[in-house]
């Protein structure tokens, strides 16, 4: 099981981003010296209500140089907000810079006011995502590219700056509907799953993935990434009072930008948290983290665990405690642990 940190790069109007940073940065620090594999981070644009994000290429441009061994990662880059040359430019740079440890992780996004900036039209945002997918590997691997299209003309270019991966980072597809869930299995190196939905939601959805790449006639993914919110504390009363109302306000955040709309059914962000918190998030002791953990590779086959324990509002030294918690007494369990074989 490979480990990574998702760090996120929003905070309240109130922070000082610049001490934020730095805090963040000594996360990255911490994770690097205790052995910790990937760090992610996230990306929107017109962050509403009380809160403010660093952008998230040049956060993880910066970031790397702290990172030191570890893979970094988009997790995600809301790939049809962007135009194909400016992504396949930019994850190119970003894969040499890491010495080809790098991960291309793309979302479609859900955000009205995002996309409405970018001006995706509605009935186009999942046509504009496959196009700029495609486009973008084309760029990375052929010798001439031609395209028209609304958004892109392309007459006979060859992009000189190629990936240091062959043929291209591994492509990581975020997905929340059953839909999106499809399309990840058709289009992408693995489905990257999200921390939103219960591990009973997750379940059901994987057996899509795996019908849909069984009927594209692809066998199973090189890994199968995960992110889950987890906060480790002495006990789960601790970690409870600590990571709650963080945790807790970013889920209504996301109950208010609309996130609820994209997700399958069954979830709803709107409901109390002591509701949210069964089933989805991880918080508790060491002990009672690994065992809400273990589902995930013993059923599902996660092979790599992507941990998110700092939310805006969350102070950093308590964010730090959860991650020494987590690297002295969580991860070397986490080393040992064994994924159960693809099904398809």
């Amino acid at each position: 099981m490979r480990v990574g940190l998702f760090l996120t790069s929003q905070q309240h109007l109130d922070t000082d981003m610049v001490a934020a940073f730095q805090e963040q940065a000594a996360m990255v620090r911490l994770a690097r010296d205790a052995g910790w594999d990937s760090l992610f981070s996230g990306q929107h644009y017109l962050n509403e209500g009380d809160n403010q994000g660093l952008q998230l290429v040049p956060f993880l441009a910066r970031l790397q140089a702290e990172a030191g061994e570890m893979t970094v990662g988009l997790g995600i880059l809301l790939l049809n907000l962007h135009n194909p040359v400016y992504v396949a430019e930019t994850v190119a740079t970003l894969d040499v810079i890491s010495g080809g440890r790098f991960v291309f992780g793309i979302g479609l996004g859900y955000r009205d006011i995002e996309f409405d900036a970018f001006r995706v039209p509605r009935g186009q945002r999942v046509a504009r995502f496959e196009e700029t997918l495609a486009l973008v590997k084309r760029l990375w691997t052929e010798e001439s590219v031609s395209h028209e299209s609304k958004t892109t003309l392309l007459d006979g270019v060859r992009m000189n700056l190629r990936p240091v991966q062959q043929p291209h980072p591994p492509i990581w597809i975020a997905a929340n509907s059953d839909a999106a869930v499809r399309r990840a299995a058709r289009l992408g190196d693995a489905w990257f799953v999200n921390p939103h939905a219960t591990l009973e939601t997750v379940r059901r959805q994987l057996a899509l993935y795996r019908e849909e790449r069984a009927a594209a006639g692809l066998g199973a993914p090189a890994a199968l990434p995960a992110l889950r919110e987890v906060y480790c504390a002495p006990d789960r009363e601790t970690a409870l009072r600590l990571a709650g109302p963080a945790l807790g306000g970013k889920y209504a955040d996301y109950s208010r930008w609309g996130q609820d709309d994209v997700m399958p059914g069954e979830e709803q962000f709107s409901a109390p948290f002591d509701e949210l918190l069964s089933d989805r998030f991880v918080l508790g002791s060491p002990e009672e983290c690994y065992e809400q953990l273990r589902p995930l590779w013993e059923e599902l086959g996660v092979t790599e665990l992507i941990i998110r324990t700092h939310w805006a509002g969350l102070p950093a030294e308590d964010s730090l405690a959860s991650m020494r918690l987590i690297s002295d007494e969580l991860l070397p369990e986490l080393r040992r642990a064994q994924p159960a074989e693809w099904s398809a």
